[in-house]
């Protein structure tokens, strides 16, 4: 019989095998590690109190957190571990991927005093070139920049040319579904106030008024339909405040918990599903001189 579980961290309920009673683990919700109880009467509880010495080996770091639910007549089933330890994978190289785009960030502003604007155009107004071109020679992606045509818009015909070379891995979430070759998960919200800013506007940490370490810098979306090269991110103006609402508007995610987003101080960190979305709007402004309830 599955074994209720509440984490005592982040207070994602779930329902775990009897097998997995008394193991630990890293909760998928919050990583942090947790241990599963021993239930009376249940199989783990009857080996210890006869004496019978259980050696298990835990050959998946989830085995003992259910992600998530599988709904079927209403009755909750486990999701295989070895699924399970997949998607812990995937969110954690998620955020290794976020780490290396707010390095890269942090490292464009040292050399230029300012973030790359989200939108660069040309005097007429034409998209020219993102952030994530940006800052290609500030993750060892040099060669790809130096290929770029800074003449053309994006979309110029040499620029296009350059979606037969892959897409820098770093841009794209490995538990996106169906991936495209050259469709970014990772974006910027851009708007009066924000780390984005408005197009060609050079905001530097010094503008982060309301402090780095409370301002998103970017925030991971699923099917965005955006390319990497293509000058386009989400507007605070018409940004979804909920998380994960399925509208594709706003953050979201496959990863069970919530959605990974850096802030502006080089951090990674998980966004709980629920969010409060006052709190999510503050995040994303740099100077509104709003306190920001802890998250």
């Amino acid at each position: 019989m599955p074994i209720p579980f509440t984490c005592p961290h982040c207070g994602v309920q779930t329902r775990v095998a009897e097998q997995y009673a008394g193991q630990s683990g890293p909760c998928a919700g919050c990583g942090k590690t947790v241990t599963v109880p021993i239930v009376a009467g249940g199989p783990r509880a009857a080996a210890q109190g006869t004496g019978v010495g259980v050696t298990i080996l835990i050959v998946v770091v989830m085995g003992v957190v259910l992600v998530g639910l599988l709904v079927c007549g209403g009755v909750a089933l486990l999701l295989p571990a070895r699924s399970v330890s997949r998607e812990v994978l995937r969110r954690s190289q998620c955020s290794n991927n976020l780490k290396q785009i707010a390095l890269a960030l942090h490292n464009y502003h040292d050399t230029y005093k300012c973030l790359p604007p989200a939108v660069i155009t040309d005097k007429d107004g034409r998209p020219m070139r993102s952030w994530r071109v940006a800052i290609l020679p500030f993750m060892e992606q040099r060669p790809l920049y130096d290929q770029y045509d800074f003449n053309e818009p994006w979309d110029g015909p040499k620029n296009l040319a350059l979606a037969s070379v892959p897409m820098p891995r770093v841009y794209q979430c490995p538990s996106a579904d169906n991936p495209s070759p050259t469709e970014t998960n990772y974006v910027m919200i851009v708007g009066k106030g924000t780390i984005g800013g408005l197009p060609n506007e050079k905001v530097s940490f010094a503008a982060v008024t309301d402090g780095t370490s409370n301002t998103i810098a970017v925030v991971e979306v699923v099917g965005t339909g955006i390319h990497w090269m293509e000058p386009l991110d989400l507007s605070i103006d018409e940004l979804s405040l909920m998380l994960n609402d399925g509208s594709g508007k706003g953050p979201s995610s496959h990863h069970p918990g919530g959605v990974n987003v850096a802030l502006a101080d080089g951090s990674v960190r998980l966004l709980p599903n629920g969010t409060d979305p006052e709190t999510l709007r503050r995040l994303l402004l740099r100077n509104d001189g709003q306190v920001i309830p802890q998250f």
